[in-house]
């Protein structure tokens, strides 16, 4: 029988080699088809009396990231549309579906011949479930290795097996720890934590595996052995006394109780330790059935998994623009941004011209990119050769005539309008026709800009945040006159770089920061009301905040909270600026020198390492401190999370967000707005926009008018609509 995403070739000692080579994709991946294709194998080469066993490998690069878009997608649809026609059976059918991963893979487990997992490459979720299943497990020593259970990172878990495996290959601490942190393990770890057998070099992965049958590898599981024991002991032993007391607590110090995915893995290991295997695999299914039927699993799914592949791979992308291949980007600004942006880009295998004023500074810029080399080298994440070849991709420079064969040229120097607009006209002096122009502003509006440019229409920002070298998302923002060539080369190069775009139309502050500054702020009226400082920080990450605001506007810095109220004055007036925030911002800044974290000063002290960081005692004194008892957390935690989905809703109001898609994935990576809720808007849309209205109105009476909902928002709860719907990215509304 002939496959579409597979071959199988048997050798004379009578061993399958079964490859999965997906054709027109660069990845493997699980669809209907692809399960369809491995369930007939798995009959095919049990039936033939001539295979031995099979060896199971991947013909491209990596292995498998998992699951597809479709295939994910069609889990919650299938449940959605059940529930509209048979509210009381839907779940059985979803639990029906979700066990089919489960029970193909059992059926392999079972099958009575030994199969072996050959990993190359990154091989994750569902395709390690696979290999788990597997009898035997031989992963290549290539450092492109990459083995890991990441679902729980988009809301859910591993559903086909994965909780009841890997709990009895390792011990149960390893195990959780792998699963509900989604963290990936290197082919020599796996092997420690006994979830691989072998690891060979890259030329010897297929012969070591097929070597594992030939010696005669048994075709059962530990687990379905007599007397099978789970390492350390299984769930009675004075280890597991320690362990599962302590492990919800952990869990809910680390997640708030925020993800029911990460405390289902917990039940799945806890509840399948004390049973057979086969009833384990049912725990497994009902728990990913009920994960599957909250709203964080959909939201964190869409947002974190399906959404950002679609803007990753150019979705806001205007249509009939030809690719560009950069042959050579100039950064003018080599400071610490422009120099990590040099990085980068070099990274990405771009040659890059780094300018600065005079030759010396530009030295010291490539010096950033050196001592980011340095590190990634040490870490093993770089070879020397590739470090020094990547090195050499950045050319330090005081000449603009260097940038006259660039494609693209992005400034990144001090925010000021004087000091750019003499770079944009030096840089426009040399730069060739069709070459395009990018600000990396984070504070000055793009149409202004521009206005010192002779070519706006091939004019753009392309905001990075710090650090850029981690920072996984960028703002491209369009001016008044940006044209859509522009646009598609400033999204082919942030591709090139590999990180994720959010497109955004021109405002002050854009996106990311608008939001950013409406968090710092609400933490600013806190600290005026007088709630302790401590709190303020706590109900921030209690509701799902990977850093406090004051936390995060110390590494913002706090001259530079400073500096944007003032502009925000000079440009709009007193009125646009609470006074009471210039107030406080200014007395730490210059009444007590107060900067951030670069000045190990803010509103945290920062002693010298080793000793941490601590919330600065002088806090309490700056206004009459409220006893704890008298605060409701949970307000906190709304107050946080609403004023800053109320500023996402405003700017798709205002049309500067136009794509539901990018305020929630822009609000999750640019400034980790609590990704278990998919982000700002699916935050208003899981709960409701009726809801949301009413929460807003409620804050509004106590804490101020900016808690207001916008006319936008008491029109949708009026027609019971949401922001997928009203803002429709995928065009379904046009397309009926």
């Amino acid at each position: 029988m002939a496959y579409t995403n597979f071959t199988i070739e048997t050798d004379t000692d009578g061993i399958a080699l079964v490859t999965w080579d997906m054709p027109g994709k660069s990845m493997n991946v699980f669809t209907a088809e692809v399960m369809d294709e491995l369930n007939a194998i798995i009959d095919a080469t049990v039936a033939d009396a001539a295979i031995k066993g099979v060896v199971f490998t991947s013909g491209k690069s990596s292995f498998s990231g998992g699951a597809d878009l479709s295939m994910i997608k069609s889990m919650f649809s299938f449940y959605q549309d059940e529930k509209a026609k048979e509210p009381a059976g839907a779940a059985q059918k979803l639990f029906d579906l979700v066990g089919r991963m489960t029970g193909l893979f059992r059926k392999l487990e079972t099958c009575g011949k030994p199969w072996v997992s050959a990993i190359n490459g990154t091989c994750m979720g569902g395709a390690f479930e696979l290999s788990l299943a597997c009898h035997g497990r031989v992963a290549s020593s290539a450092k492109s290795v990459k083995i890991a259970l990441p679902e729980v990172k988009v809301g859910i878990f591993p559903g086909a097996g994965g909780t009841q495996r890997v709990s009895r290959l390792t011990d149960a601490q390893s195990a959780l720890q792998m699963m509900t942190t989604g963290q990936s393990l290197t082919a020599v770890r796996a092997k420690a934590m006994n979830l691989v057998h072998q690891v060979v070099e890259p030329d010897q992965l297929i012969p070591a595996a097929k070597q594992m049958i030939k010696d005669g590898l048994k075709p059962v599981a530990p687990w379905d052995e007599k007397g099978f024991k789970a390492p350390g002991g299984g769930i009675w032993t004075p280890a597991s006394a320690q362990l599962w007391p302590a492990a919800p607590a952990i869990l809910r110090r680390e997640t708030s109780g925020n993800y029911p995915a990460a405390l289902a893995i917990l039940k799945c290991v806890y509840e399948g330790l004390q049973v057979p295997f086969d009833t384990g695999l049912k725990i497994e299914q009902r728990y990913f059935t009920q994960v599957l039927q909250t709203t964080e699993a959909y939201s964190m799914i869409r947002s974190l998994f399906i959404s950002l592949q679609e803007l990753g791979k150019g979705a806001r992308r205007p249509a009939g623009q030809p690719k560009t291949v950069l042959k050579k980007v100039g950064v003018v600004g080599a400071g610490f941004m422009g120099a990590s942006i040099a990085y980068v880009t070099a990274a990405a295998g771009i040659p890059v011209t780094l300018i600065d004023r005079d030759t010396e500074a530009a030295e010291k810029g490539k010096s950033v990119g050196e001592g980011l080399v340095k590190d990634a080298v040490g870490k093993g994440r770089l070879t020397y050769e590739d470090g020094a070849a990547l090195l050499s991709r950045i050319t330090p420079s005081a000449d603009y005539a260097d940038l006259r064969d660039a494609d693209l040229v992005i400034e990144a120097v001090f925010e000021d309008r004087e000091v750019k607009k003499a770079v944009i006209e030096a840089v426009e002096a040399v730069l060739p026709a069709g070459a395009v122009f990018a600000s990396n502003t984070s504070t000055l509006p793009i149409s202004g800009l521009a206005k010192n440019s002779k070519r706006p229409a091939d004019f753009i920002g392309v905001h990075f945040f710090s650090p850029v070298e981690k920072m996984m998302l960028t703002e491209v923002i369009l001016g008044k006159e940006t044209g859509d060539r522009a646009l598609a080369v400033a999204l082919d190069y942030v591709a090139a770089i590999k990180k994720t775009p959010i497109v955004v139309n021109d405002t002050r502050g854009f996106f990311v920061n608008r939001c950013v500054f409406r968090y710092i702020h609400e933490a600013y009226d806190m600290l005026i009301e007088g709630v302790p400082a401590t709190m303020i920080e706590n109900a921030a990450k209690m509701a799902g905040m990977p850093v406090g605001p004051l936390a995060l506007n110390d590494e913002v810095a706090i001259d530079l909270s400073l500096k944007i109220l003032k502009a925000t004055v000079a440009d709009l007036g007193e009125k646009a600026v609470d006074p009471r925030h210039m107030q406080l911002v200014s007395g730490l800044v210059e009444g007590e020198g107060r900067l951030g974290r670069k000045s190990a000063k803010g509103f945290y002290d920062y002693p010298p390492k080793p000793a941490k960081k601590s919330l600065w005692p002088g806090l309490k004194d700056l206004y009459p401190q409220k006893k704890a008892d008298e605060i409701d957390v949970t307000v906190l935690k709304q107050r946080f999370l609403a004023t800053i989905a109320l500023e996402a809703a405003r700017t798709m109001e205002e049309g500067i967000v136009t794509d539901p898609r990018e305020a929630d994935v822009g609000s999750i990576l640019g400034f980790g707005f609590a990704p278990y809720t998919g982000g700002a808007l699916s935050y208003i849309d899981g709960m409701g926009v009726k809801a949301f209205v009413s929460l807003c109105e409620t804050l509004a009476k106590t804490y101020g008018a900016h808690f207001a909902p916008t006319a936008l928002l008491k029109d949708m709860a009026a027609k019971g609509e949401t922001f997928y719907g009203r803002f429709d990215p995928y065009g379904v509304k046009a397309a009926a």
